[in-house]
């Protein structure tokens, strides 16, 4: 295996890769597991997606004691895991990729590479973080041939952990979902419009961020879970957002705001990528992958490291409409010009993994 980090490659042609591909992920329309698959697809391989949800059963009494008594684990992991190696078999796959801390025991990891699949693992989560707590994931995780991991602050912890092969990628975005799609209407600019648009789950480190805009008088735009349980952003909270429902809402925001789990030891998110390939005006939290992605300040993204640097540079972009603009084109034009979306990670992962034909 190659030890690499990730550079920008784009793929213009699909080339034929005849050996089945088995992804174990999740099959919502805004998960990393749907756009591998699509990305398989665009690239002519032939792919078979394990939803990984089917590890968890209802929300019953074992699966409660599972969750919270036996480290996050999956009611069917055992049953779910050897699903996974059947369809291996059944389908002669050459590889094996999985997502997150998917529900795979060490046991069936094993057994797929004394039959020679290619175990790949793209580490959306990082599994130190307490919420993620899985000690039947760290033991599964050694077994990985290679781990692509999208946060460089985690790579030298899974190489002590007993990855051989940890590899930086990055998040990426999806063509056929983010894209630019302001609002068609007066009526759809008055619904999605806002000052500042978040999109993302009301985390207790990211509350402070977005309360700030709030009582420094922003209109806020507030998408994802659980807005509601904060008085002071229950009024803003707009519910969770469709592919093309989030297309307005950051077409008709006059900035979007871009953090990262500090939790999970975020460098950026898939945030970061989906926001600038729909256009966006971007303000994020000032990291060293943010800038190595998004560009220089004040160029194609505006940073900041603090709440009320934050709220500064807010104040600074509203008042600038061109700027605005230029800063969006910019940073569009930059993610979606540099070989940036899932098929061109796939085919990284293939190739780093060798077992993809040369890009």
């Amino acid at each position: 295996m190659k030890q690499v980090l990730f550079e920008s490659q784009s793929l213009t042609q699909p080339r034929p890769f005849p050996e089945p591909l088995v992804l174990v992920g999740n099959p919502g329309p805004e998960h990393v597991g749907n756009h591998l698959r699509n990305a398989a697809q665009a690239l002519h391989i032939p792919v078979r997606l394990c939803n990984s949800d089917l590890a968890y059963r209802a929300w019953s009494p074992i699966a409660r004691f599972n969750w919270w008594l036996r480290s996050h684990r999956p009611t069917r992991l055992e049953s779910f895991s050897r699903e996974v190696i059947q369809q291996c078999s059944e389908t002669h796959a050459r590889c094996l990729l999985s997502t997150g801390l998917a529900p795979l025991d060490a046991e069936t990891l094993q057994v797929a590479g004394e039959s020679s699949v290619v175990r790949m693992n793209f580490l959306t989560d990082d599994p130190w973080n307490p919420s993620h707590k899985a000690s039947w994931f760290m033991r599964a995780l050694p077994r990985y041939d290679v781990v692509f991991s999208p946060r460089k602050a985690n790579m030298e912890d899974l190489r002590r952990a007993g990855c051989d092969n940890v590899i930086y990628l990055p998040f990426a975005y999806e063509p056929e979902i983010h894209f630019p799609e302001p609002p068609s209407t007066a009526e759809e600019q008055e619904q999605y419009g806002s000052d500042v648009v978040f999109a993302g789950g009301a985390d207790a480190e990211r509350v402070p961020y977005l309360k700030a805009f709030i009582h420094a008088g922003f209109r806020v735009g507030l998408y994802g879970g659980y807005w509601g349980r904060y008085p002071e952003t229950r009024p803003f909270d707009r519910g969770l957002a469709s592919a093309a429902t989030l297309r307005k809402a950051v077409g008709a925001a006059r900035i979007a705001l871009c953090l990262v789990r500090r939790a999970n030891r975020d460098g950026h998110a898939m945030r970061t990528y989906e926001l600038a390939a729909m256009g966006a005006c971007i303000l994020a939290e000032d990291t060293e992958e943010h800038r190595e992605i998004l560009g220089p300040d004040g160029v194609s993204a505006v940073y900041f490291r603090s709440i009320p640097e934050m709220l500064e540079r807010s104040q600074e972009l509203l008042r600038d409409d061109e700027w605005r603009h230029r800063l969006a084109g910019a940073v569009r034009t930059r993610i979606c010009s540099q070989g940036n979306t899932y098929r061109d990670r796939l085919g990284a992962m293939l190739e780093f993994a060798g077992v993809g034909t040369s890009l």
